[in-house]
């Protein structure tokens, strides 16, 4: 498993689709995840440090794991199939640890309340990880590189027809203030 922190959310300008990117906290590869427009308000909001007048959703799950005697020890986004990213939420409950399914979404937006580390699993990052270029914030595909995953060395060609759908998405992204981050 791979630390990773929120380094955005994102508006595509074609579709109005929000995406939560993801940076590996010590090297600079992204996941990009789509969510929907209220997860993406819930994690923004606490991102920005804005104050709501009434508990959000996630607020009350927070609450209410607090309320059962459970604590959220982290999250993981532990799968990656047909283009749908899942999670889980890690529970210290009574000594012992359990494991919730979750959409990521959801489980981001706890994490950005309780403060939890979020981690990606290696195979997630080995599908859907990628590297923006700097000038652009463009995904970068090298021509002719091949990947390592767990099923074995994959050709550029191969890796962008898997990709295609994250490329085509993250190419409606506007990222021309990717590196522009708030102090």
């Amino acid at each position: 498993m791979i630390e990773m922190t929120i380094d955005s959310i994102r508006v595509s300008l074609m579709n109005y689709q929000r995406v939560v990117i993801l940076k590996e906290k010590v090297s600079d590869r992204y996941l990009p995840i789509w969510i929907g427009p209220a997860e993406a308000d819930a994690i923004a909001v606490k991102l920005q440090g804005v104050a709501v007048p009434r508990p959000l959703t996630h607020d009350l799950l927070n609450s209410v794991i607090d309320t059962l005697g459970a604590v959220v020890n982290s999250i993981i986004v532990n799968d990656l199939k047909n283009d749908t990213f899942y999670a889980k939420v890690i529970l210290d409950i009574d000594g012992k640890q359990v494991e919730v399914d979750s959409r990521p979404s959801d489980a981001l937006a706890l994490a950005v309340r309780t403060g939890v580390p979020i981690f990606a699993d290696d195979s997630v990052l080995d599908k859907a990880g990628i590297l923006l270029d700097g000038e652009t914030g463009k995904p970068i595909f090298e021509e002719g590189e091949e990947v390592r995953g767990k099923e074995g060395a994959v050709t550029d060609e191969e890796m962008k027809k898997k990709m295609s759908a994250f490329y085509d998405f993250i190419n409606t992204l506007d990222l021309d203030d990717f590196d522009k981050r708030k102090s």
